[in-house]
């Protein structure tokens, strides 16, 4: 799946809901979908870590949809490698 496709499949699937919540709970809850992310990569199964990582995927293509943002742009910085050095591999 292509990150716009993506995009516009949660923002059918949860535009509404989520924008009614508004962006800062949105980022309550991605923050919150990070902090699992991180538990279950220091002690979960890949299973698990799998589950949280498209949990944060899903809440950060929610978010860049509220904002009005592409997730392929924002995702296009890193193409040719370190947006700060641009190389690959980063030799900052």
């Amino acid at each position: 799946m292509e990150l716009a496709e993506l995009q516009a499949s949660i923002a059918a699937t949860y535009g509404d809901r989520d924008a009614g919540r508004g962006i800062a709970p949105t980022v309550a809850w991605l923050c919150e979908e990070v902090g699992e992310l991180a538990q279950a990569a220091r002690k979960g199964t890949p299973e698990q870590q799998l589950h949280e990582l498209g949990d944060v995927i899903a809440w950060v293509a929610s978010l860049a949809h509220q904002l009005g943002l592409s997730l392929d742009e924002a995702a296009q910085r890193y193409a040719a490698g370190c947006p700060v050095c641009d190389t690959q591999p980063c030799s900052c």
